[in-house]
C-alpha cells in the first residue's frame, strides 16, 4: 500500500507543474446611466402613455464585459472588466429615465402594465463600445414607434438609427488600449448622446402624427 500512495504522488507532481501560475484578478463593474442634461420636467398629466417594449441587444451585446474595438478592427470583451447588468437590459432602464423626463409622456411603462399606451417603442441596441483607435466611444440604438389603435391594431410612425458618441480621455491611441474606467464612462456618455437624439426623433414623429 505504501508503494502504491508513493506512486501516485509521483504523478500528481508533473501535473501540478503545469498548472499557470496567474495572480488573482478581481472583476470591477461599472454603472451604464448616463447623465440627462440640465431642464429635465415632469411628466405631462395630458400626455401619451408610452410602452416601451423589452429592449433586444444585437449579436455579442447580451455580455457583460466591456468591448473595445482594436487597431485591425477586431472587437475583443474584456471580461474582468464589466457592466453591473447585461447592457441591453441597462439601455431600457436608461432610456425608460430618459423619456420619462423629458416631460412629453404621462408615463413610460413595461410590458404587463395596465395601463393603456397610445404609443409603442419597440428599440435595439445595436452597438456599445470603446475606439481607443479614433479615440472614441459610440453607441447605437435602432428603434420603430408605433400608434395603438382602439381596436388594437397598430401603425409606424417612424423607424429611427441613434448614434451617439463621446471621446475618450487622452485622445486616439495607436495601440487600441484604453483603461477600463475611462471606456465605461465614455460608453455612457455616448449612450447619452444617442438618447438625445432619438428623443428628438421621437418628438418629431409624434408631433406630425
Amino acid at each position: 500500500m505504501n508503494r502504491r500512495a508513493v506512486f501516485l504522488a509521483a504523478l500528481a507532481l508533473p501535473a501540478c507543474s503545469v498548472l499557470p501560475d496567474r495572480p488573482y484578478q478581481q472583476t470591477q463593474r461599472f454603472i451604464l446611466a448616463p447623465e440627462r442634461p440640465p431642464g429635465s420636467r415632469p411628466p405631462a398629466k395630458r400626455g401619451p402613455v408610452l410602452l416601451l417594449r423589452t429592449m433586444r441587444a444585437a449579436p455579442g451585446l447580451d455580455q457583460r464585459g466591456l468591448r473595445v474595438l482594436g487597431p485591425r478592427d477586431d472587437v475583443t470583451v474584456d471580461f474582468w472588466n464589466e457592466w453591473t447588468a447585461p447592457p441591453a437590459d441597462l439601455v431600457e432602464e436608461a432610456l425608460r429615465r430618459w423619456l420619462l423626463a423629458s416631460g412629453r409622456f404621462s408615463a413610460v411603462t413595461a410590458p404587463g402594465s395596465r395601463l393603456r399606451s397610445e404609443l409603442v417603442l419597440e428599440a435595439e441596441l445595436t452597438r456599445l463600445q470603446a475606439e481607443p483607435v479614433a479615440g472614441i466611444a459610440r453607441a447605437s440604438l435602432s428603434a420603430l414607434l408605433l400608434a395603438s389603435g382602439n381596436a388594437g391594431d397598430s401603425r409606424v410612425l417612424g423607424q429611427f438609427l441613434a448614434d451617439g458618441t463621446a471621446p475618450l480621455p487622452g485622445g486616439p491611441r495607436a495601440d487600441g488600449k484604453v483603461a477600463a474606467a475611462d471606456a465605461a464612462a465614455a460608453m455612457s456618455a455616448a449612450l447619452g448622446d444617442a438618447l438625445a437624439k432619438l428623443e428628438a426623433a421621437l418628438a418629431g414623429a409624434i408631433g406630425r402624427r
